[in-house]
């Protein structure tokens, strides 16, 4: 149309539509733009296949759903009516093939008796009971609208915290006037709007009205505001607790952004009061082939013909059970349209008759439409009125039957809508303090109300959080709307398809099916049928299909109620909640004291957990199957050192830490002296291993604790749980000293020469710093701590050091160490070494052992009252047959054993989870073969029995001996020679 509207038709924008160049311009939509182009089919339906057209201009729309963008950018199910044209858009419509125009998949149609609600319960659970493994492939393939891209997405998110005194959810009339009000008494205020423009159904008013003049006016009012911050383009999602609104908002949809700008930000928003002002959306009238392309909303029609200047059709039917629909009936005349009217209603207003005799509308009164011809487009409609039966040719049909109140933020919450007869819909229930509505989401039925509601709404948001400056009177608009009483009619059962959820292919029969079958309760009806479960969640037909079932059941709608609303309102992209947390940046990153020297030394670095670990170097050898091997024979013939910084440091401290500690350590910690340590054990209340560690006593009141890099954030808050919600009488401190302390260990027969090199000043010999002992004191005027500990088996050192000095203490011990032979060596090694001692760690320590699972129930044999005491003695945890620790040594030549593989005797079946599982392996340099960890059914694990090591991700098979898991020095001669 050449008339005047919010499209710029000085500034093209091009873009394809399954590969046809278009044009629309800027302001347009993506719906707009293929209305004006004649672009009438955008889609096809979930189910059926049918033509699908664009029904709607807003966020509930069904049908026009589209996939967006090429390669990693491809985003599927979006609605047209919501994206802002943009130069370059590329566009595919959905669910067809070959083509739109020739989709195979059409001849569903034909199938529809077998297709009714429910279908899949009942059709593809025979005839054996394995059918369903035969039948998925073929459902999934053919399930689904739009297909996703598996490239990677190069765009940016981001996450980020907003708050405000007063958020308003929604820009409309309401929402415009309660920011103006609140921000008049002093609050800081966010409108929520998720159109690109604010105004709400003034957008749908024509450019030279009054309701423009108002819109322009206040906007301007409120941007000279320094008070209020505009977040357009922007959904309100979810409402969540602490008054805290999810919100997205999108930043354009195509092409390569500015460094740093991110396609979509998600906000938490903050309030200290939230107004809601979302308004209401247009429910369809419920008739055969009410789906076709040219059947819409009243509303949409409208929209599209004032906003962007888009006429939808030259001769229309506007059907309706209500006064608003005639609004769209009489723009749509002005703009040249030949438009008839078949209101259901007996008695019309007569103001509303004259308006129409003026601008040459037929009206015909207790009419209604039966059905709609025409496949791609509309044809004609068939009404059926006082004089019975008529066709009448036309190719838009425009319908509304009443409005529904978008409660949908306001029931996030757990609050109920509730139902009010006088205008048959729901309305927000009870609002808990600091939340306000406003406007046709609260049921009010014209722009006046909304205005008023919403300056009133504004000044109670404000003054809840104590802002109370003077206010100016209302801006006010009267836009004449009337409302008098629609005709109350549910969907009934028609021949033909006639539509309730157009995305999900919902019809009235289904609706009758369900009812037949027992299906009565809306949460039934929703999950039996599908109804609600689509992309737009029954924004458009929840209503509908409650009028519907509550028919049937001969009840009311509000005895029949209505479904529960979740977040989000509209879809959202899981890019946009991750933000910037993927890949490594999922969480953060840690680095120990000594992480550039690694680097700097050709260390190969690996993540354990959150940290960056050196896993070998690359002076050990050239990958990391030689490095290891190489790093373990080191160690095992001289000395290495490694970097332990990773272990969790806690310090406990308090007149009642040994009484604490006594009963968190299943082994217990009462009779450690000071200046020793021991190895301890916790374990969960169900009385499996929690993680191991150690306790070094400091003083009578004062431990160190250490705990597996893998558990190390788990423990300490398991530890304050215990204090605060357990022993809360107990007087302890509890307290993280994780990067505090640099730590590195230094393990081999020449160990403790390099100690007395590097700390002259020390004693180190066996009486001054024993197995489990402790030595305190400086180096270079920052505190140093010693602890003789060994999981590998030799003599070996823990050393803890401030973290600022923790390189310089690395390069001291490599210098003074370098003539005895010391070497860095990395977590790879370390692990292997470990394997051969026969200690238990990560691997072993799965959630799923117990003590006795891997051979620690020695340790506390003796005692009681430990957390976790009691449930450990469950017969089922005792079980003989249990999973126990067992030592495995390769017997094949040439052959290795691998971490995860199956273990199954050699007669056994090779199906299932066999005997038991290996959990960690190794080369042995000591033994020249592969060794390993596992846990092993109690009745086959006899040592010397032969297993069988399957790992299928290799399709590998290699035979193993059960041997003791302990497969070096078992009397521990080197860690305490």
């Amino acid at each position: 149309m050449s008339a005047e509207s919010r499209v710029s038709r000085r500034h093209p924008v091009t873009f394809t539509f399954d590969g046809r160049k278009l044009v629309g311009y800027r302001g347009d939509t993506l719906a707009s733009a293929l209305l004006a182009n004649d672009v009438a089919l955008v889609g096809r339906s979930f189910k059926y296949h049918r033509p699908r057209g664009i029904f709607s201009a807003g966020p509930e729309e069904p049908n026009a759903l589209v996939t967006l963008g090429t390669g990693g950018r491809r985003e599927p199910n979006l609605p047209a009516t919501t994206l802002e044209l943009e130069d370059g858009m590329v566009v595919e419509s959905q669910n067809r093939w070959p083509s739109l125009a020739l989709d195979v998949q059409s001849i569903n149609g034909l199938f529809a008796p077998f297709l009714s609600a429910g279908f899949y319960y009942k059709t593809f659970m025979g005839p054996t009971r394995r059918a369903w493994m035969f039948y998925e492939h073929f459902i999934r393939k053919s399930a689904g609208l739009g297909k996703a891209s598996t490239d990677r997405d190069p765009d940016r998110y981001q996450v980020q915290h907003a708050f405000a005194d007063v958020a308003i959810a929604g820009g409309g009339p309401a929402g415009l006037s309660a920011a103006r009000a609140a921000a008049a008494a002093g609050a800081r205020v966010a409108i929520v709007e998720q159109d690109f423009l604010l105004g709400g159904h003034l957008l749908t008013e024509p450019l030279d009205s009054a309701a423009a003049s108002w819109l322009r006016q206040t906007e301007a009012e409120l941007e000279r505001s320094e008070r209020v911050t505009f977040m357009k383009s922007t959904t309100a999602f979810g409402t969540y607790d602490g008054n805290v609104i999810g919100l997205v908002g999108r930043h354009g949809a195509t092409g390569p952004r500015q460094t740093g700008e991110s396609k979509q930000t998600f906000t938490m928003l903050r309030a200290r009061s939230i107004v809601f002002a979302a308004g209401a959306i247009e429910r369809p009238l419920v008739f055969a082939n009410n789906d076709r392309p040219g059947v819409l909303l009243a509303s949409a029609a409208r929209a599209y013909l004032n906003r962007f200047g888009v006429l939808p059709g030259k001769k229309v039917i506007v059907a309706t059970n209500n006064d608003s629909a005639w609004r769209t009936a009489f723009d749509l005349a002005n703009a040249g349209a030949k438009v008839t009217v078949a209101d259901l209603r007996t008695s019309l207003p007569a103001a509303l008759v004259a308006s129409a005799a003026r601008l040459n509308v037929t009206v015909l009164a207790a009419t209604r439409i039966v059905d709609v011809s025409g496949a791609r487009a509309v044809t004609g409609v068939k009404l059926a009125g006082p004089d019975g039966l008529s066709h009448v040719a036309c190719d838009l049909v425009c319908m509304s039957a009443d409005w529904s109140p978008t409660v949908h933020l306001t029931s996030h919450l757990g609050i109920k809508p509730r139902y009010r007869d006088d205008i048959d819909a729901f309305v927000p229930g009870a609002f808990p303090a600091g939340h306000f509505g406003a406007g046709s989401m609260m049921g009010g039925c014209s722009t006046a109300q909304a205005i008023e509601g919403g300056h009133t709404a504004g000044v109670d948001a404000a003054s809840y959080c104590g802002k109370r400056d003077s206010v100016p009177a209302v801006s006010k608009l009267d836009l004449g709307e009337t409302a008098t009483e629609p005709v109350r009619q549910p969907p009934l059962v028609a021949r033909g398809k006639a539509f309730v959820d157009f995305q999900m292919d919902v019809t009235t029969k289904d609706i009758e099916l369900a009812h037949r079958e027992g299906y009565e309760s809306v949460e039934h009806l929703k999950r039996y049928t599908t109804l609600g479960m689509g992309t737009d969640q029954g924004k458009t037909s929840n209503f509908p299909a409650l009028s519907a079932m509550a028919a049937l059941r001969s009840t009311t709608i509000a005895e029949t109620g209505i479904t529960t609303f979740r977040p989000p309102y509209t879809p959202v992209a899981i890019g946009a909640l991750a933000g910037r947390a993927i890949g490594h940046h999922f969480k953060p990153i840690r680095r120990t004291p000594m992480h550039d020297w690694h680097v700097r030394n050709g260390g190969e670095m690996l993540e354990n957990g959150l940290w960056m670990r050196p896993n070998f170097y690359h002076q050990s050898g050239r990958n990391v199957d030689d490095a290891y091997v190489a790093e373990m024979r080191h160690i095992r013939q001289a000395a290495g050192l490694a970097d332990i910084s990773t272990f969790g440091k806690i310090d406990v401290q308090g007149p009642d830490a040994t009484i604490f500690l006594d009963r968190v350590y299943a082994n217990g910690a009462a009779n450690v002296p000071v200046g020793r340590a021991r190895y301890g054990v916790m374990l969960r209340d169900d009385g499996i291993v929690f993680d191991d560690g150690t306790a070094t006593r400091l003083a009578q009141d004062r431990y160190f604790l250490t705990a597996s890099t893998a558990k190390a954030a788990d423990v300490l808050p398991r530890l304050e749980f215990l204090l605060d919600t357990v022993w809360p009488e107990l007087r302890v401190a509890i307290t993280s000293v994780n990067d505090e302390w640099a730590a590195m260990t230094v393990a081999g027969p020449k160990s403790r020469a390099i100690l007395s090199a590097a700390f002259p000043g020390f004693d180190v010999s066996d009486t001054a710093l024993p197995r489990m002992g402790l030595l305190e004191g400086e180096w270079n005027g920052h505190a140093l701590r010693i602890l003789r500990l060994s999981f590998s088996g030799e003599r070996q050192y823990e050393i803890y050091v401030g973290s600022s000095v923790g390189e310089a203490l690395w390069t001291h011990l490599l210098k003074v160490g370098a003539p005895l032979g010391l070497k860095p060596c990395g977590r790879e090694a370390l692990g292997g070494l470990r394997i051969e001692k026969g200690h238990a760690a990560g691997p072993e320590i799965d959630g799923r052992t117990t003590l006795d699972d891997i051979g620690f129930g020695r340790l506390v044999s003796k005692r009681s009252g430990f957390v976790g005491d009691v449930l450990r003695r469950r017969p089922n945890l005792l079980a003989p047959d249990r999973q126990r620790l067992v030592g495995l040594k390769c017997t094949e030549a040439d052959s290795r054993l691998r971490g995860g593989a199956i273990l199954f005797l050699p007669g056994d079946k090779i199906a299932g989870h066999g005997r038991g599982r290996v959990t960690s392996a190794t080369f042995s340099p000591e033994l020249g073969c592969y060794v390993a960890l596992a846990l092993l059914a109690g009745d086959v694990a006899a040592e010397g029995n032969e297993v069988v090591a399957v790992y299928p991700i290799k399709d590998e098979m290699v035979r193993a001996r059960v041997v003791s898991p302990v497969f070096l020095d078992p009397q521990g001669e080197r860690q305490h020679g």
